[in-house]
């Protein structure tokens, strides 16, 4: 199992659209910029044929601790959500994409 960095991605930009790697490199960061600055907005990303990141709020609850078995409060707190396109994930399921178009894909 190969973990994908920023320094692959950045590496196959290079090799894949020709621009230098310092470019490749300032792209893919700019591109990571601008998916986080609209995260922290509470926006949604959707990258089609992909998926939709998204961020939902989680109110407060109660839990209780594993150990002692004592309830403690867990805080309100915001969760990022990822949801795959059906293109990936019949990708991922090795699964044939065709008939899945860009208006079926994140349904």
């Amino acid at each position: 199992m190969t973990t994908v960095t920023r320094a692959n991605l950045a590496e196959h930009i290079y090799t894949q659209v020709g621009l230098s790697r310092h470019e490749s490199a300032e792209l893919l960061e700019n591109v990571l910029e601008r998916i986080a600055a609209t995260l922290e907005k509470g926006e949604s990303v959707k990258l089609s044929g992909f998926g939709t990141f998204s961020v939902r709020q989680k109110g407060r609850r109660t839990g209780r601790n594993p150990k002692t078995g004592i309830e403690v409060p867990i805080l309100p707190r915001s969760v990022m959500i990822f949801r795959p396109s059906q293109i990936l994930k019949a990708q991922v399921n090795g699964e044939s994409v065709i008939g899945l178009d860009d208006s079926e894909s994140d349904h």
